[in-house]
C-alpha cells in the first residue's frame, strides 16, 4: 500500500533540481566565508542550494545571482520556516503516515484518475473512496460510459491523477513534508525563464571558521633570515571544496545577523462599518484655536537602506605559481620545500592571499596551505620591559619588507639550525616593525635602583586670597645591565610612559602608548649603567586665609616669587602675625578674668560664712579688701579686653582687604 501511495504522490516525474557546486571561496578573520557556486542549467531545469537554517539569514542577507547566457531570472525561492502543520493549511487534503489511500482519494471526489490494472487502465472521476468490512480497499469511479464501478485500490500498480495542477500540489506537498524532517537544513531555488541551457552563478556569505596563520622564522648564518607563512583552514561547511579558487584575507570588516529568514505576522485592528451600529447623538468639543500643519509632529523619513558590499570576484592578473612538495620543517631548521603558492593584494583596507593552484579540502576536514615564503628584514636583539625576572628576553626587530600584510599568529624561531624559541605577533602591514620575544636570555641580568628630590616650587602666583604654585618633582631612575657572555649585544630598554612625567637627560629611540623604548650597545663580559631622569609638574592650590604667617613666609623666602607678590606676602604675614598676637592677648586676659572670678566666688563665700562666727571681724574686713582689689582688676582687664575686640576687627578687617586685593 505504501508503494501505491508513493506512486500517487510522484505521479508526474520529479525534476532533478541542478547541482551549482562551490567554485570560489573567500575566508575572512571576523567569522565570514564568501562562496561562489557555478554551474549549467537545462532548458526549464532549476537549481537548488541547500543551507544550515542558522545560516539563512546571512544568505538572504548576502545572495546575489547572475545567469550567463542571455537568461533572466524569473524567480527566487526558499523553504519557510513556518511550522509544518501552518504551511500544510493551504492545502485542500491531508495525507498521513496511517491513513487509507481510500480515504486519502476520498478527499478528491469529483477528481479524474488513471488507475494500472495489471494489463489495462481504468480511468474515470472519483465518487468514493472506502474500506469494506473484509478490509478491502474500494475506490468508486464513474467511468466515461456513464456506468458506476468499484474497483480494488490494492490491485493497483499505478495510480495517476489526469489534472496536471493537482499533480503540481501533491509534488508541493510531498516537498513541504521532506522538508520538515531536516530541522537543521533549508533549501534555497533558482528559476529561470530562460528555454535554453545556461549557466547560473550564486554567489553568498555565510558564517565560517576563522582561518588561522602560523609562521617560521629561519635565521640562518648570513644574510636576512627567511618568513615562512602557513594558512590553517578547516572546511566545516558539510560538503567537499573540490578544485576551488580559495583567497584568505586578513581584516575585519564589520558584519552582523538580521532576522531576515523568520516570517513575521502583525496584527490588525478590527475595524466595523458605521452602519453597523444604531446611529446615537454626537457631541463635537468647543475649538479654542486653529492648529498649523507646520506645527504638528512629523514621523521622520525611514533610514536609507545600507549599501551592499560587494563579494570579491577573482583578480585579474595575479601572480601564479605550483604549490611544491607540501612538508613539516625539518630538524635542520632549513625552509620548508614549497613554492611560494599565494598571490597577495590590497583589497581596499583589507589584504588578500589568493592561493595560486585550485585546493580541494574535503568535509570535516581541515588543510595547512603556504602562502608565504620571503626573506625578511630582521635583526636580533635583546628586551627588558621590567618586571619580576631581572633577564631580559631574546628578541627578533622585524621590518615587513615583504610587500604583503602578514596576518597576525604564533611564529616559530630557528636560530643556527635550532628550534629557538616561540612568539606571537600581531598583523604587521607592509613597512611597519614589530618586536617579538621568543626565549629568555639567562646570560644577561638587568637591575634597576630609584632616586627621586623634593620638589621644588617654580611658579607662585595668587588670585582673591588664593595661591597657586606649579612645583616640580624629579626622579631618576638607574639600570645596570651585566653582560656575562663573551658577544656583543644591543639591549632595548623599556622605559614605562607615565602621565605628567618629562624625560629630563635621555632620548629614547622610539615610543610606544605604554614605554619609551632606549638602544643600549652590551660589550662582551661588561657591565653597564643608564640612569633615566623625569621630572613631574603640577600644581597646588591654597587658601591664604588658612596659612599661618610662618607658612606665609616659606613663600616670602622662595626666590621664584616677583618682588611685588613677596611685598604683598610680607604685607599679609605681617598681619596675620599682629592677628595672632591679638588673638593670643585676648586669651591671656580671658584666663585673668576667670582667675579673678574664681577668686571672688572663693573670697564671697568665706565672708559669707565667717559672718555667722564671733571673732573674725578681722579676717571678713581682709576678705572685703581683696574683694575690692580683684573688683579694680576686673575692670581694667574688661577694658582691655573691648580694646582688644577692637584691635582685632580692625586687624581682620584689614587682612581681609589684603587678601582680596592679593594679585600677581
Amino acid at each position: 500500500m505504501k508503494r501505491i501511495l508513493v506512486l500517487l504522490l510522484c505521479g508526474a516525474a520529479w525534476l532533478a533540481a541542478a547541482d551549482l557546486p562551490v567554485t570560489e571561496v573567500v575566508l575572512y578573520k571576523h567569522g565570514i566565508g564568501f562562496f561562489e557556486r557555478s554551474g549549467r542549467l537545462a532548458a526549464g531545469e532549476s537549481a537548488r542550494l541547500e543551507f544550515n537554517a542558522s545560516d539563512m539569514n546571512d544568505v538572504l542577507k548576502s545572495l546575489t545571482l547572475e545567469e550567463r547566457g542571455g537568461g533572466k531570472i524569473s524567480g527566487l525561492r526558499y523553504d519557510s520556516m513556518d511550522p509544518l502543520s501552518h504551511a500544510l493549511q493551504g492545502f485542500s487534503f491531508q495525507a498521513g503516515n496511517s491513513q487509507q489511500i481510500s480515504g486519502l482519494l476520498n478527499q478528491f471526489q469529483g477528481a479524474r484518475v488513471e488507475l494500472k490494472l495489471g494489463d489495462r487502465v481504468v480511468s474515470g472521476v472519483i465518487v468514493s473512496g472506502q474500506q469494506t468490512m473484509n478490509i478491502r480497499e474500494q475506490l468508486t469511479l464513474l467511468m466515461d460510459s456513464g456506468d458506476i464501478e468499484s474497483v480494488d485500490v490494492t490491485q493497483a500498480t499505478g495510480i495517476r491523477f489526469s489534472d496536471a495542477r493537482l499533480r503540481q500540489q501533491f509534488q508541493d506537498y510531498l516537498a513541504m513534508v521532506a522538508a520538515s524532517r531536516s530541522k537543521d537544513k533549508r533549501a534555497v531555488y533558482i528559476d529561470s525563464t530562460s528555454a535554453k541551457e545556461r549557466e547560473i552563478v550564486a554567489s553568498y556569505t555565510v558564517p565560517q571558521p576563522v582561518w588561522k596563520s602560523s609562521y617560521r622564522l629561519i635565521f640562518g648564518a648570513t644574510g636576512q633570515p627567511v618568513m615562512e607563512g602557513w594558512a590553517m583552514v578547516d572546511n566545516t561547511s558539510g560538503e567537499d571544496w573540490t578544485n576551488v579558487a580559495l583567497s584568505l584575507v586578513s581584516g575585519r570588516p564589520i558584519s552582523f545577523v538580521s532576522q531576515l529568514y523568520a516570517p513575521r505576522y502583525i496584527e490588525r485592528p478590527t475595524a466595523d462599518l458605521p452602519d453597523e451600529a444604531a446611529a446615537r447623538p454626537q457631541l463635537h468639543e468647543e475649538s479654542f484655536g486653529a492648529s498649523s500643519a507646520a506645527g504638528l509632529d512629523m514621523a521622520p523619513p525611514p533610514p536609507a537602506a545600507p549599501a551592499r558590499a560587494v563579494a570579491p570576484r577573482k583578480a585579474a592578473g595575479l601572480a601564479s605559481g605550483t604549490l611544491g612538495s607540501i612538508m613539516p620543517l625539518p630538524a635542520g631548521a632549513a625552509p620548508s620545500s614549497i613554492v611560494s603558492a599565494a598571490a597577495a593584494r590590497e583589497l581596499g583596507e583589507l589584504f588578500e592571499y589568493r592561493i595560486a593552484q585550485p585546493v580541494t579540502i574535503r568535509k570535516n576536514e581541515s588543510a595547512m596551505l603556504p602562502f608565504l615564503q620571503q626573506k625578511i628584514d630582521s635583526r636580533k636583539l635583546l628586551i627588558y620591559s621590567g618586571g619580576p625576572s631581572e633577564h631580559p628576553t631574546n628578541a627578533a626587530e622585524l621590518t615587513n619588507s615583504t610587500g604583503k600584510t602578514l596576518d597576525g599568529g604564533p611564529i616559530t624561531v630557528y636560530d643556527g639550525g635550532a628550534y629557538g624559541g616561540e612568539a606571537l605577533m600581531e598583523t604587521l602591514n607592509s613597512g611597519d616593525k614589530r618586536l617579538i620575544s621568543y626565549a629568555v636570555d639567562l646570560g644577561t641580568r638587568v637591575t634597576s635602583a630609584f632616586n627621586g628630590r623634593d620638589a621644588v616650587v617654580r611658579e607662585i602666583h595668587a588670585s582673591r586670597g588664593v595661591l597657586s604654585t606649579r612645583l616640580a618633582a624629579e626622579e631618576t631612575r638607574t639600570y645596570t645591565a651585566r653582560n656575562v657572555d663573551q658577544k656583543a649585544k644591543t639591549l632595548i630598554l623599556e622605559h614605562p610612559l607615565r602621565s605628567g612625567y618629562t624625560l629630563l637627560n635621555q632620548k629614547p629611540t622610539e615610543k610606544t602608548s605604554s614605554a619609551y623604548r632606549f638602544e643600549i650597545a652590551l660589550a662582551a663580559d661588561s657591565t653597564r649603567e643608564f640612569a633615566v631622569s623625569e621630572e613631574r609638574v603640577y600644581e597646588q592650590t591654597y587658601a591664604v586665609t588658612d596659612l599661618t604667617p610662618d607658612a606665609v613666609l616659606e613663600y616670602v623666602r622662595n626666590r621664584e616669587l616677583s618682588d611685588a607678590g613677596r611685598r604683598q606676602l610680607q604685607q599679609i604675614a605681617d598681619r596675620k602675625r599682629q592677628v595672632a598676637e591679638n588673638a593670643r592677648a585676648q586669651a591671656d586676659a580671658a584666663a585673668q578674668v576667670d582667675i579673678l572670678t574664681g577668686d571672688e566666688t572663693r573670697f564671697r563665700q568665706n565672708i559669707s560664712t565667717l559672718g555667722n562666727v564671733g571673732g573674725q571681724l578681722a579676717q571678713v574686713q581682709n576678705y572685703v579688701r581683696q574683694l575690692e582689689d580683684h573688683e579694680r582688676e576686673l575692670a581694667t582687664l574688661r577694658d582691655k579686653q573691648a580694646e582688644l575686640r577692637k584691635q582685632k576687627t580692625a586687624l581682620e578687617t584689614g587682612l581681609a582687604g589684603m587678601l582680596d586685593a592679593l594679585t600677581f
